[in-house]
Order: C-alpha cells, then sequence, then structure tokens
C-alpha cells in the first residue's frame, strides 16, 4: 500500500513536469525553424529585381539554383548548387502540406531541350500559393504556383527546414 502511494505521489508529482519539458523542447524546436525560415525568406525577398544570369551568384546577377544556394545558406542550409542537385535533398512534400520555406522544382521541355528550374515557397494557403524564383526572361519575380504554366511543368516539392 505504502509502495502503491508513493508511486502515485510520484505521477502525479513528475509526470506534470515531463509533459511541460516535452513541450517546451517542441516549442524550442518549432521556433528555431521559424526563425531560420525566417531569415531564409527575408533574404530570397532581399533578392527580388535581381536581374537574370546563368551561372550568376550575386545581386548582378543570378539564376534559380544560386537564389535557392545564397539565401539558405544565411540560413545555415547548404544546398548544392544546381537545381536538379537541390531536387534531391531534404524530405518529399506533397503540395496540399506545403509551407513557407519548402523548395519547389520544375522540369521543362522546349524543342528536345529540358531544364530544370527551383524556387522557394513565400505563401502556403489552400487557394493560394506563391513563390520566389529567377525567371531567365524577368530576373528574380514573385509568381503564382498554381496558374497552369507552372503548375504542368510541376516535378515535386522538398523541405529542407
Amino acid at each position: 500500500m505504502y509502495i502503491s502511494s508513493l508511486l502515485k505521489y510520484a505521477v502525479l508529482v513528475f509526470l506534470p513536469f515531463f509533459f511541460t519539458y516535452s513541450v517546451q523542447a517542441q516549442s524550442k524546436k518549432k521556433s528555431a525553424k521559424d526563425s531560420k525560415t525566417n531569415v531564409i525568406l527575408s533574404t530570397v525577398r532581399s533578392h527580388l529585381g535581381t536581374p537574370y544570369k546563368y551561372g550568376g551568384m550575386s545581386r548582378k546577377g543570378m539564376d534559380c539554383s544560386a537564389l535557392l544556394f545564397l539565401s539558405f545558406n544565411t540560413g545555415g542550409i547548404r544546398l548544392p548548387r544546381t537545381a536538379k542537385e537541390q531536387s534531391s535533398v531534404g524530405k518529399k512534400v506533397k503540395q496540399s502540406k506545403l509551407r513557407p520555406g519548402d523548395l519547389v522544382f520544375f522540369k521543362f521541355k522546349q524543342k528536345g531541350e529540358k531544364w530544370w528550374h527551383s524556387g522557394v515557397i513565400t505563401v502556403a494557403e489552400k487557394n493560394k500559393v506563391k513563390f520566389i524564383h529567377a525567371s531567365s526572361s524577368r530576373g528574380v519575380v514573385e509568381s503564382d504556383l498554381l496558374s497552369d504554366y507552372y503548375q504542368k511543368n510541376v516535378k515535386g516539392f522538398r523541405r529542407v527546414i
């Protein structure tokens, strides 16, 4: 009887502490991820208006994979340099589960030529999904992922944060 009472007491005293500690640890992890996402998205947005330059890696001109490479590096995440290589990093994500900071990849084909393209999700709502990328014709811009042009060329989504 004494052991049973002691066990009940221990459970009542330590169980709330365990759950509080567990929730706090999860909250700190989420806060760190949110902070990293904010740093990365702020960097991506700071490049809006930068001209497109194939192979470029500066504000004078950059391509889509350089935009991700440089922006994610500011958040401490090292990505490969090319869009095709970037498309295999992190975890696959369904379009219905997208969050800001997720990567989007496209595979375009024109006149027998194929090329990869990448961007980062900035808005992920039920009927509104936007991403920032380095367009070869418009430079670094924010675009509507739900437009027909992008939807028919989406290759996949990845989460690295």
